[in-house]
């Protein structure tokens, strides 16, 4: 059995190396929930644009029983998690039932496809322990995308991995390239160690995509409990840091996989320079370069609005765009009681939400935020939307001081269920889309790409992939850094100054004064962001710099 089984299409021939794609999550469709973020969008984009290309690839991820969560309200309106079971009668039982050793259980997977001409993407394997035969552990190990337990996330890599390596070996598939979508499935490198008993055979196979720019945000264990769960799959612990060179007690992921890897990339070029600054002192890891991420275009954006730009029709666009604004406006309506007006400037900040993407920097100095939400003459209409990680309790607290700090404004929403659906209603209504994370700490974000193809204009710090793109002032508006030599807190109100000059010298005046201009924005944001930020460049880049194997003997 080939890839080509499963693909429905034959190859094009320019894509004839063979790559199995892993990842932890998958964002392919608002009715599949088994993404939490930015990751997931990312790699749905990049299956759907493998699919559009016709390469010959397949995507290797883990049917998540219950989602990453759901985001719903309490009594007192504040967001909360809460866990509901899904059900997916579009995924077809391969009938692969495989053993993977877990600890020590010897857990039961099966696996399901995703066929391409589902959600038009490419073909994608989801594992599942969730089976009649496991015990109730095993059968967690797929219940929680992300799951708090640090054992059962430990279990999780192991499955997407070393189950992935075995789910290929059942379907009799030896792909050209195994590709990490970051570190998660490191474990992969221990089945394929087992086969080929050479690090320098696995380099020649393996390539890693890392998409954490902080050494503490790249996941790690002890290597004890790590060989108590058969992480290694059949090396011991000792095998395992003679071969990559490690020492100490613990085992990173992102330095392992640095190391097992041909070739390594960061997801934007500001990141990439990051990353060989945060590994290259480390012996033994691979070349890191930079694919900067991007978003599938068919999938984003509006056909109606790219219409009227294509006609440079500045009237018809901006009739499509109230008319997004306004389907939109019944979600904010729905969610909140709010009537927000499509004539109105609206503001919308809205990805994955943690501390160090600062939601609340608007706010920062609550004076001036409040004489901005009580400007009548330049009016403006602000959305705030995201998921926290269920545990991070400092981002959580965020997220509602938010709800209550702007209950009473009728300009102000936040909204709960930020999947694709939300996030695709957002992105087309939407006139500014806020960025404005601590510097060097956003690796790429994606998130103010697909809201340029929808007429959206960034208003952002120049971090992640912001500097291949702005051209401040006529394609986006930038907030300009502080000082790196500050302390944090000067730093926040520094740039909350920042953000609030700009905003109020600029953004505001040019929508509402000079629509031409604004109009001229929108559509070099679009002429800028496609086809450099659109995931058929990426998709193809990856085959150019990361999947060639001439240069590897």
């Amino acid at each position: 059995m080939t890839t080509t089984d499963f693909l429905g299409y034959t190859p094009d021939a320019k894509y004839s190396t063979s790559v199995a794609y892993f990842s932890m999550e998958f964002a392919i469709d608002q009715s599949l929930k088994i993404y939490s973020g930015g990751l997931g969008f990312l790699s749905g984009s990049h299956l759907r644009s493998a699919y559009e290309l016709k390469q010959n690839l397949i995507g290797i991820g883990m049917l998540w029983k219950y989602g990453y969560y759901d985001q719903v309200r309490d009594r007192d309106n504040n967001m909360v998690a809460t866990f509901i079971e899904k059900d997916y009668s579009f995924l077809e039982d391969t009938g692969i039932v495989f053993s993977v050793p877990v600890h020590s259980t010897t857990v039961q997977v099966k696996a399901y496809l995703l066929r391409p001409e589902t959600f038009g993407s490419a073909p994608l394997f989801l594992l599942s322990t969730d089976l009649p035969e496991n015990d109730e552990v095993s059968k967690s190990i797929t219940h929680r995308l992300y799951d708090p337990n640090e054992t059962t996330r430990i279990a999780q890599s192991i499955i997407l991995g070393i189950g992935g390596g075995l789910l290929l070996e059942q379907l009799n598939i030896t792909p050209d390239i195994y590709h990490m979508n970051e570190g998660h499935a490191v474990p992969l490198n221990f089945y394929l160690y087992s086969k080929f008993k050479n690090l320098e055979e696995i380099k020649k196979r393996m390539v890693f995509t890392t998409h954490t720019p902080e050494i503490a945000g790249n996941e790690e264990h002890d290597f004890a409990l790590l060989k108590e769960m058969s992480f290694f799959y059949h090396m011991q612990d000792h095998e395992v840091k003679f071969v990559l060179g490690l020492e100490g007690d613990k085992f990173n992921y992102t330095l392992a996989a640095l190391k097992f890897s041909g070739k390594a990339n960061g997801v934007s070029k500001l990141h990439g320079e990051v990353a060989r600054d945060m590994w290259g002192g480390y012996a033994g890891i691979c070349e890191i370069t930079s694919i900067t991420n991007a978003q599938n275009k068919h999938y984003w954006q509006d056909e109606n609005f790219a219409e009227k730009l294509e006609a440079n029709d500045q009237q018809g666009l901006e009739v499509r765009k109230k008319e997004m604004k306004i389907l939109l406006f019944k979600e904010v309506a729905n969610q909140t009681g709010k009537l927000f007006d499509e004539n109105i400037l609206t503001l919308v900040w809205a990805r994955r939400f943690a501390a160090y993407k600062r939601a609340d920097l608007l706010m920062h100095d609550w004076n001036r935020f409040l004489e901005l939400l009580k400007n009548t003459e330049q009016p403006v209409q602000i959305i705030w939307a995201g998921k926290p990680y269920p545990e991070d309790t400092g981002a959580n607290k965020i997220f509602n001081s938010i709800i209550s700090k702007t209950k009473t404004f009728a300009n102000c929403a936040v909204l709960v269920g930020y999947e694709l659906g939300l996030s695709e209603l957002l992105k087309k209504g939407t006139d500014v889309w806020l960025n404005n994370p601590k510097m060097y700490r956003e690796a790429s974000g994606t998130s103010g790409m697909t809201a340029v193809m929808n007429g959206g204009v960034n208003l952002s710090i120049p971090d992640g992939w912001i500097p291949e793109f702005a051209v401040d002032g006529e394609n986006c508006f930038i907030i300009e850094p502080s000082s790196d030599d500050l302390p944090e807190a000067d730093r926040d109100a520094k740039e909350n100054s920042n953000l609030m000059d700009v905003l109020e010298q600029k953004v505001l005046p040019t929508y509402y004064n000079n629509p031409t201009k604004w109009f001229q924005m929108i559509k070099k944001g679009v002429e800028d962001v496609i086809p450099a930020f659109e995931s058929t460049r990426m998709a193809n880049e990856y085959y150019e710099k990361m999947y060639d194997k001439t240069d590897q003997s």
